[in-house]
């Protein structure tokens, strides 16, 4: 079998699991003669959640969607961004040929050219190229919605993804899972949770994964290990320590053509790079420590540091963006590429302290929180590149690297040596202060005040020019404001508003910086507690504004730059998800987003397309609605849910557009033993062809056909 998991993936985590389960084995023959002996309690071991406070879901004025567990192994999720289809507003984005994270949030995302930032317990952490995140070593994922700078400071715009990770408790329990599937798909899961006693537990998590493609010629390889620890230093204070680390092997894809402007015309499994280049290596090595203390019940504190680095590196073909180069907008049928190499390096350490704290000042009820973080992150870019000439010299078909995409034959030509193209180190460092109380005026009015100052610098060296460093200092405060009316246990309504900021590390004909991109959030919700409590429906209607967008100079070009794009989001969302009776689990999502430009500007990516005031956001849908269905019953589980995705704009500042997509998936899930569960899924159940995110014409990302997954999972 070529495309196996490696012997010694296997072998480390086979080995891992059995002394998980050996070591529970071993504790059950101790207890055998000694009935009596059981904790009193098992106690889920974690450190209070950063930038929250104390707060019941129904108390909050923010629209929130927890994924947790249980509904993330119904999905079926292997990866963040399919997890996040269960989230009617995200949508994808640009995923980087693969190999990053990208998304957005209530019809905004971040900077194109690096992935979407999350955070992972409170810690930035989604910045760099660690590669597609990987779902193993994942608890939940909470997607909190607006922009939430005055807690976390700068970030996406519409909102911040968080990672809740998998940290040891006092319960003994393992777990293995061995899975198969369509396109030479294997892979290995395990799960390993070992209190050493009262006071200190272990955990590790890993993965170890093979996969073929449908995409021709494309194959995965990847690996990843999440241990961790906690430590009670007494009854008042918890230390914990996290490590990440991942390796993953995965050739850079861009995806299918358009044909003038039509999709559909030539294979989704065809591949326009060359195999040849190999694959791309990502990797990733992050440290989190945290200490909670607590002075008394109502009285907390919250120390951390987050270390992480990444690293992208390897060659690759592209199909070639400009119109003088690109063959294929003449003859639709032979496709021009170029050559780059791309090394990047990454270093990101983020620190905090936070102080949460709960009084009464006459009548008044507050739960305060008292924080400052600093982050510093180095972005390290080097690229080489080989392009071919303009048409207009009448080049050779090798010159442009010429495929044909009905018939694409790989390795017709020699692999051509790159040159130098861009050596540029980013460091950006933030200092931040943060201030939120929460107070209640009475068991039905509640009030959100909140202000947050960032002190942030920028600078740019660019190594292969002699302008000189790029830099730039700037402040921003940050405010947000909510309005908490609680009519019954089971009913809340809500007003809030918040402001965001995001840096721009472009400069003007004069080497100018500019003032942050700049977001306004204004939203109205209502929460309702259904059955018992067993199901939260969520709706809400909510307005971002965005200004302070770079677009390209018209009058000087790129790489030149103006602060003058503005845009505008609109639209309203209702989640419903929980029990409907014993058993029965639903989780239904829907959005409407109207994501569009409120000026016209130029598109800021070198093509010198102009974009129209009202023109639609990149890869927004209007209407997105998620939906799972799951019934267990005996040892018996069956689910299946549904992804319906609106048309796109696919390519910024023309009328090119990506079809809407439907697509179902089920599974069955047999229980021969309480520890034994055997499952069959499939995805793309009808086999829709379809595509899910776009840049370009020639950047298009096609959906998976049709696929089938069966697993064994072992537990003690």
């Amino acid at each position: 079998m070529n495309n196996a998991i490696t012997g010694r993936q296997l072998v480390a985590l086979i080995s891992l699991a059995a002394l998980g389960l050996n070591t529970q084995a071993r504790a059950a023959e101790n207890n055998t003669d000694q009935p009596d002996m059981i904790m009193e309690e098992v106690v889920t071991v974690g450190v209070r959640a950063p930038y929250r406070g104390n707060f019941d879901v129904m108390e909050s004025p923010e629209a929130v969607t927890l994924l947790d567990e249980m509904m993330l192994d119904f999905s079926g999720a292997q990866d963040l961004v399919s997890a996040l289809d269960l989230s009617a507003s995200v949508s994808r984005q640009n995923n980087f040929g693969g190999l990053w994270n990208s998304f957005a949030l209530r019809g905004f995302s971040g900077d194109h050219n690096l992935p979407s930032n999350y955070l992972v317990n409170g810690f930035n952490a989604g910045r760099g190229f660690a590669g597609s995140r990987d779902i193993a070593g994942i608890e939940a994922i909470e997607v909190l919605k607006g922009p939430k700078a005055a807690l976390f400071g700068r970030g996406e715009p519409g909102g911040t993804v968080n990672l809740i990770t998998k940290r040891p408790n006092f319960e003994r329990q393992s777990s293995i899972r061995l899975s198969a599937g369509r396109y030479s798909f294997y892979r290995l899961d395990a799960d390993i949770n070992i209190p050493a006693n009262d006071n200190f537990a272990f955990r590790l998590a890993g993965f170890a994964e093979d996969a073929e493609s449908f995409r021709d010629t494309v194959k995965t390889s990847k690996y990843g290990y999440y241990p961790s620890l906690v430590a009670r230093l007494g009854d008042s204070t918890i230390i914990s320590y996290e490590l990440e680390y991942t390796d993953q092997e995965i050739p850079f894809d861009r995806g299918v053509q358009a044909i003038n402007g039509q999709l559909g015309q030539i294979s989704r499994n065809a591949f326009m790079g060359e195999p040849g280049d190999g694959p791309i290596k990502t990797k990733v090595l992050g440290n989190q420590l945290e200490l909670q203390h607590e002075f008394t019940s109502n009285l907390s504190l919250l120390l951390g540091i987050n270390h992480r680095k990444t690293s992208l590196k390897g060659y690759a073909h592209e199909p070639e963006l400009s119109g003088s180069r690109q063959w294929l907008t003449r003859d639709g049928m032979n496709l021009s590429r170029f050559r780059r190499y791309r090394h990047y390096d990454a270093d990101f350490t983020v620190l905090r302290a936070e102080l949460a704290a709960e009084f009464q000042t006459g009548s008044l009820q507050h739960r305060l929180l008292i924080g400052a973080d600093y982050d510093e992150f180095e972005n390290d870019q080097f690229f080489l590149r080989y392009r071919g000439p303009s048409i207009a010299s009448n080049p050779t078909n090798e010159q442009l690297l010429v495929i044909n995409v009905f018939n694409p034959v790989h390795g017709q030509y020699p692999l051509p040596t790159p040159g130098p193209n861009t050596d540029r180190l980013s460091t950006e460092e933030a200092l931040g202060f943060y201030v939120q109380d929460q107070i209640s005026f009475s068991d039905q009015w509640q009030m959100r005040l909140g202000f947050r100052y960032d002190d942030f610098s920028q600078e740019i060296d660019d190594r292969r020019s002699d302008s000189g460093d790029f830099k730039q200092d700037d402040s921003r405060i940050s405010p947000q404001l909510g309005l908490v009316y609680q009519a019954t246990d089971d009913l809340s309504a809500y007003l809030a508003y918040g402001e965001g900021f995001r840096l721009l590390p472009n400069t003007d004909v004069d080497g100018n910086s500019f003032k942050p991109n700049k977001t306004k959030s204004t939203e109205i919700g209502a929460k309702f507690s259904l059955n018992d409590g067993r199901l939260l429906l969520t709706a809400a209607l909510f307005s971002i504004e965005q200004s302070n967008i770079a677009a390209l100079d018209p009058v000087n070009g790129w790489p030149y730059y103006l602060p003058i794009g503005k845009a505008k989001s609109d639209g309203f969302e209702l989640d419903l998800d929980g029990e409907i009776r014993d058993g029965l689990h639903l989780l239904m999502s829907l959005a409407h987003v109207d994501a569009r430009t409120k000026n016209a500007f130029y598109e800021p990516d070198g093509f010198v397309i102009e974009v129209p005031a009202g023109a639609r956001l990149i890869n927004i849908p209007n209407i997105t609605l998620a939906t799972q269905l799951v019934q267990e019953w005996n040892n018996w589980t069956l689910g299946g849910g549904m992804l319906y995705v609106d048309d796109r704009l696919g390519r910024t500042g023309t009328d090119f557009t990506l079809p809407s997509y439907t697509i179902a998936r089920g599974f069955v899930e047999y229980k021969p033993r309480p520890n034994l569960a055997i499952r069959a899924e499939v995805d793309n159940l009808f086999d829709e062809k379809y595509y899910t995110n776009s840049y370009h014409e020639v950047w298009v990302q096609p959906g998976t056909p049709r696929s089938w997954r069966l697993s064994v999972n072992l537990s003690l």
